[in-house]
Order: C-alpha cells, then structure tokens, then sequence
C-alpha cells in the first residue's frame, strides 16, 4: 500500500508537469475567459495538495477519474486495452523462456565450449541492441522484404510474432545468462555429484535436480521481468502500432491527460506488486526449505 501510494504520488506530480492540457482542448482562437472556464470546469484551478487528496479519495473507492481527452471513465479506457497488453506481454514471455531455458541448460552443461561461448555472445547481443532497431529490421526483413508476416496491428497469431520476438529478446538473454549461472554453481554441490554416482542420466540430473534448485533466482529474474513488460510495451506498441495500454499511455503523454496517465501508472504499479507477491508465494513451492510466514 505504501508502495502504490508513492507510485500515485509520484506520477501525479510527474504528469502535472508535461504542460496545460485545457490548451490543447481549446480552439486555437479561445480567449482567456473561455480557457479559465474551462479549467474551472476540470477543476484544474485548484491547487495541487487539494487535487492529490481528491484524486486518492476517488482511488480508494476505484474511480481513477475521467479522461481528459476521451471523456470516458480510465479505468474503463484501461481495462479495454489491457488483454491487448497482456497477449502481448505472456507471447513475449513465453518466447524468452521457450529459449532461455534450454539455451542456459546447455550452455552450462558444456562451459566453455563453442556453444556456450555462442549463447553468451548472443546473450550479451540481446541485451544490448535497442528493441526499436529490432523490431523495425523484423520489419524490414520479415514483412516487407520477404511477405511472410503482418507488420503491424493486432490480429491472428501472424500479427503476434514480431512484436512478440522484438518484446522477449531481452527477457531471454538476461534469463539465458541468469540460468547459466545459476546452474553452473549448483552442479559444484555435493547432491549432483552423488546423483551422478548413482548411474543416473545426465539428461536427468540437470532437468530434474540441477534445473529445480537452480531456477529460484531465475523465477525471481522472470517475475521482476514479466511486470516490466507490462509497463515497459510502449515502444514495441508504437513500432507495430499494436492497440495496447502502452500505446495508450503514449497518446496521453502527448495529449497531457494527465488523469489517464496517472491511471495506467498506478494500475500497472499495482499489478506489478501482485506479480511480486506471487514469485515470494512460488518461492515455498520450488524449494521447501523456505517457509513464508
């Protein structure tokens, strides 16, 4: 709670700064009177503090307030968006764990061998190249040069790849990297060097003894990084002009309907923390060591 109510705070007075929004609602040949009635109306003429107390005292009864641009309710706006995001969002995921989880068992099984050292390689690519370049050169490539997919909008499984590609190729490289190192210092303990002297497959031993106790931190990585995503689509949504709760918040900012940017600031920090949560309550199930009181 104290977390979310920075987070309101935070962004309130964050979005207050991005300029006058009556200014941009008006024709360009209003006059002064017309402009402060109209703020009047929005009850912009007030100050700050009163604002900030009205806007949480309508948030804790889940009134976000009405948009300035669509004139509808926030978070109705929101939540119409929202599956949008969250497809994206699972795909993207969903991708970077398809890969990273073989990739970082493989490449911890053979250290230092031309596979790891390409893994590594590609891990420190992905984290490195800007997802706007990528998802513009998939573009490029894969809907303009070769037809193949949709370059932009949201549809069947077609629309879905390449912003899903472009959105989980940093996710796989750093939980590529995390699961590497996790699982190269788990296969030093004692209990992997007596699975192996009991005759057991080595398939076996890093899927079901290593992979277990070595993925606590990579759930932890893997939640922490599945939230971001769902506050962090705005560029992915803009390059593929993909109908999501990024995309929204990007009209916003430029709109300055700063209602509706604190709305979607404050929903998305709420499911974030609910993210978090739920990693601390896995935490008990992958290792029963741990005991959450």
């Amino acid at each position: 709670m104290v977390m979310l109510l920075l987070v309101a705070l935070t962004a309130f007075l964050l979005a207050h700064l991005t300029g006058d929004p009556v200014r941009l609602m008006v024709p360009e040949d209003a006059t002064e009177r017309q402009i402060a009635e109209l703020r009047h109306a929005l009850g912009l003429d007030r100050s700050l503090a009163v604002r900030f107390t009205d806007y949480l005292a309508h948030a804790l009864r889940g009134d976000l307030g009405p948009s300035l641009r669509y004139r509808k309710p926030t978070l109705s706006l929101i939540l119409e968006r929202m599956p949008a995001t969250v497809e994206l969002s699972t795909a993207a995921m969903a991708v970077a764990l398809l890969v990273a989880i073989p990739a970082g068992i493989i490449s911890a099984a053979r250290p230092g061998s031309l596979l790891d050292t390409l893994t590594s390689t590609a891990s420190v690519a992905g984290q490195a190249l800007p997802p706007f370049w990528i998802g513009i050169m998939l573009i490029v490539l894969f809907a303009v040069q070769l037809g193949w997919l949709p370059a932009a909008g949201r549809g069947g499984l077609k629309h879905l790849c390449l912003p899903a590609i472009t959105l989980g190729l940093f996710p796989m490289a750093r939980l590529t990297r995390i699961l590497r190192s996790s699982l190269l210092e788990v296969l030093q303990e004692d209990f992997i060097r007596t699975a192996r002297a009991k005759g057991l497959a080595e398939l076996r031993v890093l899927v079901r003894h290593g992979l277990r106790n070595a993925s606590i931190p990579v759930l932890t990585v893997a939640g922490l990084t599945y939230g971001n995503i769902l506050g962090g689509t705005v560029i992915t949504e803009s390059v593929f002009a993909w109908p999501g709760v990024g995309r929204l918040a990007l009209e916003a900012v430029y709109n300055r309907d700063f209602p509706l940017v604190q709305a979607i600031v404050l929903v998305v920090a709420g499911i974030f923390v609910l993210i978090n949560l739920l990693v601390d309550l896995a935490y008990g199930w992958l290792d029963p060591r741990i005991r959450l009181r």
